[in-house]
């Protein structure tokens, strides 16, 4: 089920009501109702792959109960005893709402090392299993057909025709962390298995993120909730902009994208440089706008999600950017994955050697493709020279932070930063690397000091002009969570009303070029 789909805006406000009004007196009838509901959203697009998101809820439950100690208190009205952090594990500081947190010990455990890592190693397996199976399966089987072919010998192997299960790239992350958790005993196991099999399934981030901590998302269902109407509201806002982002930027953008990366061949420099250029206001607006939409749902349920995006082509040089691209993958790996490895505290080629991985698997994890591997490699490329001078924590803070408009040095970072990620999104993009290189070939070429010419370039325009009112609307919202979250609230209730029916105007006006969310591909 599509966030911008007549079905989601009947789903939503029937779920809103028989949440609030039906379920709302018994805590463990309303996330069962959550688990239900999230159950029909998914099952939705294929209810086949439903099996999938309850063997892989089945078995990170019971693998977190055997990692923990025998369950002794009693069962609470939510069914279960209460997951609680054990020590402090905290978001990063864009986080919309911090873990909680308890004074506990770390909990003791009769069983043997062995034993919980055999546990664990269930948890991966099981979830990386299913992850490979579906995803890259035959990206490797073709690698190695390939491979076997240049020393003259032929096999014969069949792929397989499957379908990629939406979501499960976020979804296996999420269940796989909570494992890893309770393995490092930051995170008691719960007891209840209605709340981790909502925590699991929750349907606004389900299939597309952002990816929740169990420490962060599992205690909120595991506490009474009651309906907050400033919440809801600032939850509607944070959809709203996120409804326009994706029907008004995303679409639009995804349009001309399509049309020029599909006969880049045909096209001048100046034009597959729009194209780009495009493509990277299609990437930010779908997904961010999927976060924002998910961020606002869960709001109105009572549920607080973590910050995904923190306008991140603001971003003054490239770890800056990943500090506020995609912030719950790149946090995952950075907790599961670069720090285990040593992280920064580690020798210089170590560290060097860490960037390379983290990055190359974050390329990997968003597809089976080698031009996914090469995109992440490049930023790698970017992100080093910032780790061999230091400077790679640089710009923490919001850039012309109090101010209404930047210095000429932040300018020309955030153009410089733009620019090296707009080229590494042409990988992103392409199909193949030949085309990738192709494309990047055409760019820089004398034809890119040509005019832009494709057909539809006068409607393109106004995409454009679209763009610039986005940006000069984030740019304003810079130092809040989302770009609305403040904007207009001083204002008279007639000229904020004003506002928000300009911005449904415009998804009415400028919507129609229906796209998937593109990360429902990964």
């Amino acid at each position: 089920m599509l966030f911008n789909s007549i079905d989601f805006a009947v789903f939503l406000p029937v779920v809103f009501v028989l949440y609030w009004f039906v379920v709302n007196r018994n805590l463990r009838l309303q996330n069962l109702f959550i688990v239900a509901a999230s159950y029909v959203f998914y099952g939705w697009w294929d209810w086949r792959f439903l099996s999938l998101i309850l063997f892989s809820t089945l078995v990170d439950y019971l693998v977190g109960l055997g990692l923990g100690n025998p369950p002794s208190l009693s069962a609470e009205s939510s069914g279960g005893q209460s997951p609680q952090p054990i020590t402090s594990n905290p978001q990063p500081a864009t986080s919309h709402q911090q873990p909680v947190t308890n004074n506990q010990q770390p909990v003791t455990s009769n069983q043997q090392p062995v034993t919980r890592s055999l546990l664990l190693l269930t948890s991966i397996v099981v979830n990386l299993g299913f992850l490979g199976a579906f995803k890259y399966y035959n990206f490797f089987l073709d690698n190695f057909v390939a491979a076997f072919s240049l020393f003259g010998r032929t096999i014969e192997a069949g792929s397989l025709k499957v379908i990629l299960p939406v979501g499960i790239s976020f979804y296996t992350f999420q269940t796989l962390s909570y494992s890893i958790d309770v393995y490092r005993r930051k995170l008691e196991p719960t007891t209840d298995f209605t709340a981790f099999a909502a925590y699991v399934s929750f349907f606004p981030q389900l299939v597309a993120g952002p990816i929740e901590r169990a420490t962060n998302l599992l205690p909120q269902f595991a506490r009474s909730r009651t309906f907050s109407y400033e919440a809801a509201g600032d939850g509607m806002r944070q959809i709203l902009w996120g409804l326009f982002k994706k029907i008004v930027i995303a679409d639009n953008c995804a349009h001309y994208a399509n049309l020029i990366f599909g006969n880049s061949d045909a096209y001048p420099g100046s034009t597959l440089l729009l194209g780009a250029l495009f493509f990277a206001f299609q990437i930010y607006g779908d997904f961010s706008g999927y976060s924002d939409i998910a961020i606002g749902t869960a709001r109105l349920f009572g549920f607080s999600l973590m910050r995904n995006f923190a306008f991140p082509y603001f971003s003054r040089d490239i770890a800056e950017f990943w500090r506020r691209w995609h912030i719950s993958l790149s946090t995952w790996f950075r907790d599961y994955l670069y720090i285990p490895l040593g992280g920064s505290q580690s020798r210089f080629p170590v560290k060097v050697r860490n960037i390379f991985i983290i990055f190359i698997v974050s390329g990997f994890w968003h597809g089976a493709n080698w031009t996914f591997i090469v995109w992440g490699a490049l930023n790698a490329l970017y992100f080093l020279p910032l780790l061999v001078t230091g400077n790679n924590r640089n710009n923490l803070d919001i850039v012309a932070a109090g101010r209404k408009l930047p210095t000429l040095r932040e300018t020309g970072a955030m153009l410089l930063t733009f620019s090296l990620t707009l080229l590494a999104w042409i990988f992103f993009r392409a199909e193949t690397m030949s085309h990738a290189i192709s494309y990047l070939g055409g760019i820089f070429s004398p034809s890119l000091f040509t005019l832009p010419d494709f057909p539809g370039m006068r409607n393109a325009v106004i995409t454009m002009l679209l763009i610039i009112i986005f940006l000069s609307i984030e740019w304003k919202g810079r130092e809040h969570q989302y770009a609305l979250a403040h904007l207009g609230l001083a204002w008279r209730r007639r000229s904020r009303w004003a506002l928000y029916y300009v911005i449904i105007a415009a998804i009415f006006l400028f919507g129609g070029r229906g796209q998937e969310f593109i990360y429902f591909q990964f």
